[in-house]
């Protein structure tokens, strides 16, 4: 057995490749390393719910299931990212078919929203765009979850989207005029 604490200074692809001949510990550390830029990504999809803890634990085990097929051309985290979004669609669209927001909630959540004649915490900000961010369609709300809210790169949110980088820029600058419209207070 290979002692666990090397598994601190192992590259992911290291661990990887401890993970598929056995040593349990390198896909924990896998996991450890991860989780939270992966929980993140998919609270900024669908926000904080229940559903959001099923996804996160989804994407490891995907992962888990297919890590021999992972080839190494992109960072692992861009590749969990990619897991996460494609499970967080997969989430916003079954609502959608579900229609778990019934008329009235959707109409008292704009009232809510809307009322907002002046922010008198931080929280209530955060609260607010976290609002806002959640009424974007999928395609903007992604780009600027990635992109604005976990930090990656144009170049790299292109390459996890497997989008042109204009592409990209044009999605993040209609998102970002889109929030602006939801977060405007009425006057």
């Amino acid at each position: 057995m290979i002692n666990p604490s090397l598994s601190d200074n192992a590259s992911d692809i290291e661990l990887i490749e401890l993970a598929l001949i056995g040593e349990q510990y390198a896909f924990t550390e896998i996991v450890h390393r991860h989780k939270s830029k992966i929980a993140s990504t998919i609270h900024g999809m669908i926000g904080c719910c229940d559903e959001a803890d099923d996804i996160g634990q989804e994407v490891f085990i995907r992962f888990f299931r297919k890590m021999e097929a992972f080839r190494g051309e992109s960072a692992l985290s861009t590749y969990l990212t990619r897991i996460a979004i494609n499970l967080s669609l997969n989430e916003i669209k079954r609502r959608k078919r579900k229609k778990i927001f019934s008329l009235s909630q959707m109409i008292e959540e704009r009232k809510d929203f809307v009322d907002h004649s002046s922010f008198e915490t931080s929280y209530d900000n955060i609260e607010i765009v976290r609002m806002a961010v959640q009424k974007l369609v999928p395609k903007h709300r992604i780009v600027i979850v990635l992109r604005l809210i976990e930090g990656y790169s144009s170049e790299e949110t292109a390459k996890i989207l497997n989008l042109p980088v204009g592409t990209v820029l044009s999605r993040l600058a209609r998102a970002q005029k889109i929030l602006k419209e939801f977060i405007k207070p009425n006057s």
